[in-house]
This record gives C-alpha cells, structure tokens and sequence, in this order.
C-alpha cells in the first residue's frame, strides 16, 4: 500500500517521533477527542486521503499484557459503531480485535475498566480513535486502528498519569513532579506505567518496521 497520502492521527509527540522515521504524515491530537478532530482535519485537508489512528490504548480485557498490539475491526463511540476499512486492516496484518472503545475519559481503575469490558466487550479504550473515525466518516475515506497496550486493565492509574499531557503531546513534568511531591506513594505505579508504555511504543515500532518502507 502506498503510505504516502496515510495521515496518523496520534496523542503523543513521542508517538510522532515513531512515524516520521518513516517520512508519514501526522497529526497531534494532545490525547483528547477534540484536539484528535482537529488534527485529524487538518490532514485530510493537507491532502491525506485515509486516516489511521495511531498509539497508546488502556487494556480492557484482562487478557492483554502490556505491548500488545491492537487492529481492531471497528472502533465504539457512544452510540455510533465505526468499521474498519478492510484493506487497511489486512495492511496493517489483519485483525485481532473485535472492537476499541473510544471515550471523552480516561477509564482510571480496574473496576471502571472491568465494567467496560462487559458492557461491550472492546478490547481496549482509547479518547481519539472515535474522533478520527468521524472524521473520516464525514470525509468519506477509509479508517483503521493501530494501537498497543500500554496500561492494562488490572492497573488502577496514578493521579499523576491523569495529569501528564499538554495540548501539545508533551509530558507535563511540572504537573507530575508536583503531583508526586503531593502523594508520593504513587512512585511504584508510574515507574510500572512508564515501563508498559515503552513496551507499547517498542511493539509498535516493530510493526511500523513490518509494514512501512524504511
């Protein structure tokens, strides 16, 4: 496939990092459903004529470990059910996912995510795959998901982790250096997070490395 006119849609600077190795369009949503609208549009309006969702996910069946990667074949918005392209999909190694979740908020404990898994049976959650998703559905051009585990769903997350991202895609450090000097006990957790979501970024990496030309 040709990737060149592909527009990713990520939350996280470091995930952009990944993809312009590969000289591929992106666009910055700072891990929030409108700033992933807006990032989303801005590429079909530079010319990207299908979008891909792209990063980190909260794990919601409690099977998936930390690095695992997800090509779901739809994407869960509220009311609204998004299909996967099926071309895009087989690009991206088939599917092996039933469905994502995407949500306006971040499922913070394993109880909250435990709820989820039931009541929809999505594999994962994210906040900006339904974004793109209408974005694309309004464009008219093809969608699709890749993202991995970074957070799976026995964690319950550390305050600091619901406070660390800019607009911009970037770590807040002062946010979360201030949180942490407030409830230190947090400490174990980030570390256990930070390291799942190298993980993620490493198994994502490896299937860029798998389907995009270097």
């Amino acid at each position: 496939m040709d990737h060149s006119k592909i527009g990713f849609v990520v939350g996280l600077s470091a995930e952009a990092r990944l993809l312009r190795r590969y000289g591929a369009r992106v666009g910055i949503g700072g891990g929030f459903p409108a700033g992933a609208a807006r990032a989303a549009e801005k590429l079909v309006g530079e010319g990207a004529d299908t979008l891909i969702s792209f990063g980190l996910a909260g794990g919601l069946n409690p099977a998936l470990l930390p690095g695992a990667v997800l090509v779901p074949q739809s994407v869960i918005d509220g009311g609204e059910i998004y299909p996967c392209d099926p071309a895009l999909i087989e690009w991206l190694g088939g599917a092996n996912a039933k469905c994502m979740m995407s949500a306006k908020l971040v499922a913070e404990t394993a109880s909250e995510k435990t709820a989820l898994f039931k009541a929809t049976q999505a594999e994962a959650i994210d906040l900006e795959s339904g974004a793109v998703a209408r974005v694309a559905a309004g464009a008219k051009i093809p969608f699709a998901v890749l993202r991995a585990v970074a957070d799976p769903a026995r964690r319950n997350l550390p305050p600091a982790a619901l406070i660390a991202l800019n607009g911009a895609g970037e770590i807040g450090f002062l946010s979360v250096l201030a949180s942490v000097l407030k409830q230190p006990v947090q400490i174990p957790a980030l570390i256990a997070l930070a390291q799942d979501a190298a993980k993620a970024r490493k198994a994502l990496l490896n299937k860029l490395q798998a389907i995009m030309p270097a």
